[in-house]
């Protein structure tokens, strides 16, 4: 069992499923749950995609449709991510440019108006993507979780973490971090074998989400913390939501080709 310890670790921290650990993990144990980032990312998809599927196959209504498959995702997820959004919107709102102001902020438990904007409008772009989803494009609810896990996983092995304290920190400096950048490739590699146009299309704009993202965290604060990788999650998810659906058009003649 304990082989599988990094694994049900990272199930406990990203998701609210029923997983139990007999006891609290060793920061090597934290650390090497990174690599499996990606495939937690994937059950998220894949338990979004059967609802969608059920849903569908009961001909619930677009709306509340869309209304139940949101909800579901921020309980799967236990708002983890929006949390790290409100907060990054927040400090950046008030840090004003300032380093340790922005830093001092994101510790602060409560949200303020910029943070709660931020939620609403991120949880308004995924419910009116959702509510356009149909049964030919469940892949879109199997790849996004995934290639936003992804995204995390090469935030935390490519940028310092610059709190002292906490998972955040245990993640970056114990993460077999060769290891975790060979996975993620393999991963990508395979989902790209598997979704070609799609596959890429949702890569193709986490990446430039990224390449923006780490810009701003390093110009701002020098690194990333626990709440800006949460908010990364929410930003790639977002995007590539919003992606697909425009591109709705190239994915469905690719794949009828």
């Amino acid at each position: 069992m304990r082989i599988f310890y990094p694994l049900l670790f990272a199930l406990q921290f990203l998701t609210r499923l029923p997983v139990r650990l007999s006891h609290l993990p060793d920061n090597k144990i934290i650390g090497r749950s990174l690599m499996y980032y990606p495939l937690v990312g994937l059950l998220i998809g894949s338990c979004l995609s059967a609802l969608h599927y059920g849903l569908l196959s009961i001909a619930a209504p677009n709306i509340l449709r869309a209304a139940i498959e949101v909800t579901c995702w921020v309980l799967i997820t236990g708002a983890l991510h929006l949390d790290g959004l409100a907060d990054m919107v927040d400090a950046w709102a008030g840090g004003r440019g300032n380093r340790q102001r922005t830093l001092d902020i994101m510790k602060d438990p409560t949200s303020g108006p910029m943070g709660v904007s931020a939620l609403m409008l991120i949880l308004l772009l995924k419910f009116s993507v959702l509510n356009n989803i149909f049964y030919s494009q469940w892949y879109i609810l199997l790849l996004t979780p995934f290639v936003a896990r992804c995204a995390l996983v090469w935030l935390f092995v490519s940028m310092p973490y610059v709190r002292r304290g906490g998972l955040g920190e245990a993640l970056s400096r114990h993460a077999p971090k060769r290891s975790a950048k060979v996975l993620a490739f393999i991963c990508v590699a395979g989902a790209l074998a598997l979704f070609k146009i799609p596959a890429a299309l949702l890569l193709a704009s986490t990446l430039l989400v990224y390449a923006i993202f780490s810009y701003t965290l390093r110009s701002r604060i020098g690194g990333t913390t626990g709440d800006t990788a949460g908010a990364l999650v929410e930003i790639v998810e977002t995007v590539a939501l919003v992606v697909a659906t425009l591109a709705l058009p190239i994915i469905n003649r690719s794949l009828s080709l």
